[in-house]
């Protein structure tokens, strides 16, 4: 990738170097038959499938669980970022297209892309005029403004999303929030000089500062219609649909807002008259549903129970209904850098040693759900440089090599710590039972607690004074990207400056001086290719310290019932569907 003399073309240009493009070739791949018909397996990772233009009908998601949040400026799942394009437009988006094209970085509620000087320290947005929200009154750049105020500098009441914004934005370190500050200019550093123009200033060089535009966090929030935690239950749309029922443990019911105009939607086509969300349903029955063609998507995108798939993978005709992409994600275990014995980098190393990966995998499903992993970013990602600091025979661990490091921290026969994971989750229990095992036969007994997922990181593994007080050595984890780069995978997860009271995500409380001026050096690298390459170099620095465990670089097995349309992998949200683009034959 060529230098560039400014940085306004920063984002899209990563976007390019993964190869998405306009002349990538999202051809329809158009099947009548919804999943069966012609399409063939994995059809929906470089075409779309049973391609539509029918309005009507209604969409079925379902979810095991819930979400953390489906207030955008308070989510950091995935599926909700990919989901809550349909009521909450953000400054831009992730192109909802089939193959490499859906990396690709386009405008949505800004009438392009972020206009950057060239230290890429100030970001202009221009916003579309007549875009409204669902109670008709026009959306302005004060109302994104406020929107980013709330979403990252309101622990008290937002806690569950990133905290780039607070800490790029000058004199982020020190605004207390619209809720306590109570100035009318608010955080003087994001700059509205009229309705339409935005402009944030940052406090260091930003290259990648398109992709943090597309969060949900940059989606419109009115002040008047705020009320801070509960604002979740009376959400005011700027998308084409709106909410007509919500219930926290339920689910949702969206239908059309009327006050959304196409003219100036330039990405959505809005099929379906109804969208329906349907939270805590067993996992098992989510695939049942799925087979049965009673519901549209798993909501969440993580892919067929390992129970489910041998259903769908022995018959030729269920499995052309199948998608295998890799998710741009990695399941992990952090190891507590404050839980005694890891504190010590010898002990953290001997579980490097003692985990048989390939075994896990086995365990949940085979090769179809992931490869072993070595390294923190996936192959998939922007960034990602070939290592391995622990290598084992085929992936299966090393006995004699943990117990020579658990030797060396003063732990020859081994010690007791808890494992943490998601209750909802049967993969993630499997597999943490599965190291349980592994970790019994080098002394370390570990103990597993269990956790619905919507309060894992709010009020167990996200929350170091819990992980203390509860010797929380060890913690089952998954990650995937915020955006397709390094950066975006990372430092969300290895950033000193993302421990949090509650809600955190860097649940090894990593805090490595080399670690965070390597991510900070990089970030304000404009330079595409050194930019990738710092990734690699911050990547073999986490992995030096030994306190995260790479285990599977994640694939997820999705499903297409006969009745879904539209159905395309989005490479942008982890390798699930376009929650944009998928409607509904019923």
């Amino acid at each position: 990738m060529q230098n560039r003399k400014t940085a306004a073309a920063i984002a899209v240009a990563v976007a390019v170097s993964l190869g998405a493009s306009a002349c990538s070739g999202s051809d329809s791949g158009g099947d009548s038959n919804g999943g069966g018909g012609n399409a063939k397996a994995d059809a929906g990772l470089t075409s779309i499938v049973n391609a539509s233009d029918k309005k009507g009908g209604t969409v079925t998601y379902e979810h095991s669980s819930g979400p953390d949040s489906l207030d955008p400026g308070n989510t950091y799942y995935g599926w909700v970022q990919n989901f809550s394009r349909l009521y909450a437009r953000t400054l831009v988006t992730f192109k909802p297209a089939a193959g490499k094209e859906s990396l690709e970085v386009v405008p949505d509620l800004a009438t392009g892309l972020g206009k950057a000087s060239p230290d890429a320290k100030t970001w202009t947005y221009t916003i579309r005029k007549g875009v409204k929200f669902e109670d008709g009154t026009e959306v302005t750049s004060k109302d994104v403004k406020y929107a980013v105020e709330r979403s990252n500098f309101a622990p008290e009441a937002l806690s569950n999303g990133p905290t780039y914004f607070k800490a790029y934005l000058e004199g982020g370190d020190k605004y207390k929030g619209p809720y306590k500050d109570k100035s009318p200019e608010g955080l003087k550093s994001i700059e509205t000089p009229d309705d339409y123009t935005i402009v944030f200033k940052l406090n260091k060089p930003f290259a990648d500062m398109d992709y943090l535009a597309a969060f949900s966090q940059t989606a419109p929030i009115q002040q008047k219609a705020d009320t801070g935690a509960s604002y979740v239950q009376k959400m005011v749309s700027s998308g084409p649909y709106k909410f007509s029922a919500y219930d926290e443990s339920k689910g949702a019911t969206l239908v059309r807002n009327p006050e959304w105009d196409p003219k100036t939607d330039p990405i959505r086509k809005a099929l379906p008259d109804k969208i329906e969300l349907k939270l805590n349903v067993n996992p098992t029955t989510v695939d049942d549903h799925l087979l049965n063609d009673v519901s549209t998507a798993d909501i969440a995108g993580t892919g067929l129970q390992s129970k489910t798939q041998p259903k769908v993978l022995v018959k030729a005709a269920e499995k052309a209904k199948t998608d295998n992409p890799y998710a741009g994600a990695l399941q992990y275990m952090a190891l507590n850098v404050n839980v005694k014995p890891f504190d010590n980098i010898e002990c953290r190393k001997a579980v490097q040693y003692a985990v048989d990966k390939q075994s896990l995998i086995d365990s949940i499903g085979g090769s179809v759900k992931g490869d072993p992993a070595s390294t923190v970013i996936p192959p998939t990602v922007a960034g990602y440089k070939k290592f391995d600091l622990y290598p084992t025979e085929g992936s299966k661990g090393d006995v004699a090599k943990a117990k020579e490091h658990l030797a060396k921290c003063g732990q020859p026969k081994g010690f007791k710590t808890t494992l943490t994971a998601r209750s909802d989750r049967p993969d993630e229990v499997t597999a943490a039972t599965q190291l349980q095992g592994s970790l019994k036969a080098i002394g370390i007994t570990a103990e597993i607690k269990q956790f619905p997922a919507d309060k894992y990181f709010t009020d167990f593994a996200g929350v170091p004074a819990w992980v203390h007080k509860n010797n929380a050595g060890m913690m089952m984890m998954q990650w995937g990207a915020d955006w397709p780069t390094g950066f975006g995978f990372l430092d969300q997860i290895v950033n000193g400056s993302a421990i949090k009271p509650s809600g955190g995500t860097n649940l090894m409380e990593l805090n490595e001086k080399s670690v965070n001026e390597g991510l900070v050096k990089g970030i304000g690298t404009i330079d595409t290719t050194a930019r990738n390459a710092a990734w690699g170099d911050v990547d073999q620095k986490v992995m030096e310290n030994a306190s995260l465990v790479p285990l599977v670089y994640r694939k997820n097995l999705l499903y297409r019932p006969d009745s879904a349309a539209n159905v395309t992998v989005t490479d942008a949200y982890l390798g699930m569907y376009d929650y944009v683009l998928m409607t509904s034959t019923k």
